[in-house]
């Protein structure tokens, strides 16, 4: 029997960067997509969005909620004491743009420690924000994930940081409707170990992420062994979307697909 096919999404952030953002929805789906995603859409009018989606063939796969202001350097507010009618207010704003775009999952992005403020408070805090948005979206059968984010490289004082952090948190929560973003590249950075751990939570992660280490270019670029993972993706029969979030090396995104040819003309999968 073969093994089954895997259902790759074009992160429209990072993917085909040398057009506008609304151009790169036809430039995905001419490379083979069938699903799209992106850090937020609420800066483009919803009715829009669809239309590129419809005319295109794609799905709209994953999006974050709100996650303050980005320009200014906030990265969430999830974790924030003080945030919460703000973070309510998010949930709605991204319950109402999936409705629109027929998206199934939302990440929450947790937000950077401020100084001075407890560890417990932060987690109460996250804790009771993720309680409520997973049942508001629970509501609307749409998924909640989080996402660890590596506090080395990328993004210094994100405060949900390890894959481990990640699922403890989801733990604590309590709640059905609550799911883990496994990123590749920000696992490998902060513990490694990524085939023992994809392994032993697979029922409990909702989407990939990938690029590759140092860098976060195309895979095939570092060190991570990605046809060791996707074999082992294939195994394990998972059945989600992985999201393509990194910078290509070349200018023309297409020329760094090279190691997704054998995937990228299949078939859309139903939303999971």
């Amino acid at each position: 029997m073969p093994l089954p096919s895997l259902n790759l999404s074009a992160n429209l952030s990072f993917l085909f960067p040398d057009v506008p953002f609304d151009e790169r929805f036809a430039r995905a789906a001419r490379a083979g997509f069938r699903g799209v995603e992106y850090l937020f859409p609420y800066a483009y009018d919803g009715d829009e969005l669809h239309r590129l989606l419809r005319e295109n063939g794609l799905l709209q796969v994953l999006y974050n909620l709100p996650a303050g202001d980005w320009e200014a350097g906030e990265r969430g507010i999830a974790c924030l004491p003080g945030r919460e009618a703000e973070f309510r207010e998010g949930v709605e704003q991204g319950l109402e743009y999936a409705r629109r775009l027929g998206c199934r999952q939302l990440n929450c992005l947790a937000g950077i420690a401020p100084a001075g403020i407890p560890e417990a408070a932060l987690l109460a805090t996250c804790t009771a924000n993720l309680r409520h948005a997973a049942e508001r979206l629970a509501s609307h059968g749409v998924r909640l994930l989080i996402e660890p984010i590596n506090s080395r490289v990328d993004i210094p004082g994100f405060w949900l940081d390890t894959p481990a952090k990640a699922l403890a948190l989801i733990d604590r929560v309590a709640t059905e409707n609550l799911w883990l973003q496994y990123d590749i590249y920000h696992a490998q950075i902060m513990e490694g170990d990524l085939a023992r751990t994809i392994e032993a939570n697979i029922g409990r992660i909702a989407h990939f992420q990938l690029a590759d280490n140092p860098g976060r270019h195309e895979p095939g670029s570092g060190e991570i062994n990605y046809p060791f993972l996707f074999a082992l993706l294939r195994r394990l029969d998972y059945g989600g979307w992985l999201g393509c979030e990194y910078r290509p090396l070349s200018a023309n995104t297409e020329s760094s697909l090279g190691w997704a040819k054998d995937w990228l003309a299949g078939s859309a999968p139903a939303n999971p």
